[in-house]
């Protein structure tokens, strides 16, 4: 089982000044779900190297038991300080991919020429695609016979009320919940920070951070069938 798993590079919050990233549990949970199955994992980002941890995510109140884990993992901490980059990633040699959100896939992965074209390829290959959080924004310029990848899908995402709640709703370049419904996703949402993970066919979405390791269970559980 081969698994890569993409990061953000992008460390600047729009306008604001202040750093942003990848949420840090949303690769540390994902990743111990992969590695506790025994998949090889790779993880990417658009420049490689060590991509940018959003600090808020590291937070003590943000702490998980995977946050803990990996900060006693010198070998996953050097996995993470070497991603490789995503335009030598090539869906053939992997079985499915992971996209970890954070804020600032909403910069860079969104538009990114190799994320899309990756996406595009696993789906076409019928080898599935999960994204979480603000993950899911990889999804939007994604086409499938035609039609935007998403369109008639069931999906979730990091929802406007949740943004709204962490008062960054005006510093987005576009709301996730918002687009995925523009390009007709079915968009479904529970409380927020409560846990909803959505597997639609080959397809499969995570709310939140804390929807992280349920997405990546939902995900093992595809590819294990």
């Amino acid at each position: 089982m081969k698994i890569v798993i993409v990061l953000t590079s992008h460390n600047l919050l729009g306008d604001t000044g202040k750093p942003t990233g990848f949420w840090l549990e949303e690769f540390t949970a994902p990743y111990y779900v992969f590695k506790d199955a025994g998949a090889e994992i790779t993880v990417a980002s658009p420049k490689g190297g060590q991509p940018p941890i959003d600090p808020k995510s590291d937070d003590p109140n943000n702490q998980t038991d995977s946050m803990e884990r990996f900060k006693e993992d010198s070998a996953t901490q050097k996995v993470l300080a070497n991603t490789v980059k995503l335009a030598d990633v090539k869906a053939d040699d992997y079985d499915t991919v992971f996209y970890a959100g954070g804020h600032g896939p909403m910069w860079d992965l969104t538009n990114d020429k190799d994320s899309i074209a990756l996406v595009e390829a696993f789906y076409n290959a019928g080898k599935p695609v999960a994204a979480v959080c603000h993950g899911p924004c990889v999804l939007l310029k994604a086409i499938y016979e035609g039609e935007p990848l998403v369109k008639g899908k069931r999906v979730t995402c990091f929802t406007n009320d949740e943004e709204e709640a962490v008062g960054l709703t005006k510093v987005m370049p576009f709301l996730v919940e918002d687009e995925l419904k523009r390009l007709g996703g079915r968009f479904e949402k529970v409380a927020n920070w409560a846990v909803l993970t959505i597997v639609d066919g080959r397809l499969i979405t995570g709310q939140n951070p804390a929807s992280s390791g349920p997405t990546a269970r939902e995900l093992l559980k595809l590819l294990q069938a």
